[in-house]
């Protein structure tokens, strides 16, 4: 009877366990059976961290050559991450554009985002017809836009472009990590974990992070009462010291 009853429940997710579908390719199959196509997918990497680009990226996927298992690039590991991104870049067209830190102080993270997710679309080698994008907004663009809440986890072509996102922003993160020793950036590319705000504080601000971001404008304060301090107290111990002599 164990066995039956084991045999019963295979297949059934376990108790408390909440099943996830994967993104499907199906909003781009039915465009491309009206004749609209190309049909693209976008989606960024690099709203929240403290420090680096936004990077976003936009997507074509092959309907002859689409990777297996391709999803919202929170959902998967690294490794399997760094897989998927190979083979879309052996199988789909695909662009990539990068909004910097100056950009995201100058006309804050939604704008810059905004900005590099359009210029992603317009660098494709063929401007598509349709695009979709993860997110409230549209894009400002010359084709149809949608807008796709939860996108990166339903739309197969915004699933790729998370990845093409993510693992772009990740190497770079990897890059500015040479650069920057001490901060952290290979482990945590830049994201507010205590280990990257305990870097702040004891060595500053760098080039690369976003100058309005509370964490950043507290380090930089605080670095800047300590030069303060500094230049005072090399003040007073550098003043001539007068001796009043006896006669």
């Amino acid at each position: 009877m164990i066995r039956e009853k084991s045999k019963a429940g295979a297949g059934k997710p376990a108790k408390g366990v909440i099943a996830v579908a994967p993104p499907s390719f199906r909003r781009e199959r039915a465009l491309h059976k009206r004749g609209i196509w190309p049909v693209a997918g976008c989606d960024e990497a690099g709203r929240g961290p403290l420090a680096g680009p936004v990077v976003a990226a936009a997507v074509v996927l092959d309907p002859k050559r689409i990777p297996r298992g391709i999803d919202d690039s929170k959902r998967l590991t690294p490794q399997r991450r760094e897989e998927l991104f190979e083979e879309i870049c052996a199988t789909a067209c695909f662009s990539v554009a990068f909004a910097s830190p100056a950009r995201i102080d100058r006309d804050n993270i939604l704008r810059a985002s905004l900005w590099a997710l359009t210029r992603a679309v317009h660098a494709l080698p063929d401007m598509p017809v349709h695009v979709f994008v993860d997110g409230r907004d549209r894009l400002d663009t010359r084709c149809d836009c949608e807008a796709v809440i939860g996108g990166d986890g339903l739309v197969l072509s915004i699933a790729a472009a998370s990845i093409i996102a993510k693992v772009t922003r990740d190497r770079l993160m990897c890059q500015l990590a040479q650069d920057c020793p001490g901060y952290g950036f290979e482990a945590h590319k830049g994201y507010a974990v205590p280990e990257h705000i305990e870097a702040l504080g004891r060595l500053g601000p760098t080039v690369h992070h976003r100058r309005f971001f509370a964490p950043v404008v507290a380090a930089r304060q605080r670095h800047r009462a300590l030069a303060l301090e500094a230049e005072t107290a090399a003040n007073l111990t550098s003043e001539p010291v007068e001796l009043a002599a006896g006669i």
